[in-house]
């Protein structure tokens, strides 16, 4: 079926993303950045007068993960965390965790690909397995933090209705680096603004020490 059947999506770019045969060429960084920002978490539900981005959400994790990483992040590793939820951007879809089951192989499998794809064309390595526990750690962190900051769950809910089994943080990890109102989404130009800087500043970052590696060391 993927040989013949397609499911092209025109991206702002001009460039064409074939989502079943998805290759790292198919998108530019603006338009990954515009479709994390205009794709939205819990199913676009929020107290606030708008949802809540993916790039939002992936800035979050970037910057918990960061912070609980007792040397830090190496520039990959931290653009490894920015791009973990990448492939909803490229579809368009935010899929609430508990329904992914019910969509099948199908979904994962073209979910996978799409997050391959990225992976290839940013240079970041698969996860390993304590990265994937601690980026989870950081993942679920923000995703208690955001049922009761943004969608208005309570924290006893948080933990009994959702088996989320982290307490949720009472100070917004982007308010120091951004400013504004705690937990607030922000609108999608100006989440895809901020993602977009994030990327190109870990890509440069990454670029930079390829650079330097690949030199010649002086006599």
């Amino acid at each position: 079926m993927i040989g013949t059947t397609r499911a092209w999506v025109r991206m702002p770019s001009g460039r064409r993303l074939d989502l079943l045969n998805p290759t790292p060429f198919d998108w530019d960084d603006a338009d990954l950045a515009l479709g994390l920002a205009r794709t939205y978490r819990w199913g676009g539900h929020s107290i606030w007068p708008l949802p809540l981005s993916v790039a939002q959400h992936s800035i979050t994790v970037m910057l918990l993960r960061r912070a609980s990483a007792s040397t830090g992040l190496d520039p990959r590793s931290e653009l490894r965390e920015l791009l973990h939820d990448a492939e909803e951007g490229l579809l368009g879809f935010d899929c609430i965790s508990v329904l992914k089951p019910f969509l099948g192989e199908g979904f994962r499998s073209l979910s996978a690909r799409l997050e391959e794809a990225v992976f290839r064309r940013y240079a970041v390595p698969q996860w390993s397995a304590d990265d994937k526990k601690a980026h989870k750690r950081a993942d679920r962190i923000a995703a208690a933090s955001e049922a009761v900051h943004v969608v208005g769950w309570t924290p006893d809910e948080v933990r009994k209705t959702l088996k989320i089994p982290f307490k949720p943080l009472a100070d917004d990890p982007l308010t120091p680096r951004y400013g504004g109102t705690a937990w607030e989404p922000w609108p999608p130009q100006l989440a895809a603004q901020r993602f977009l800087a994030e990327l190109e500043r870990l890509t440069a970052q990454m670029d930079k020490n390829a650079v330097y590696t690949a030199s010649p060391t002086s006599a």
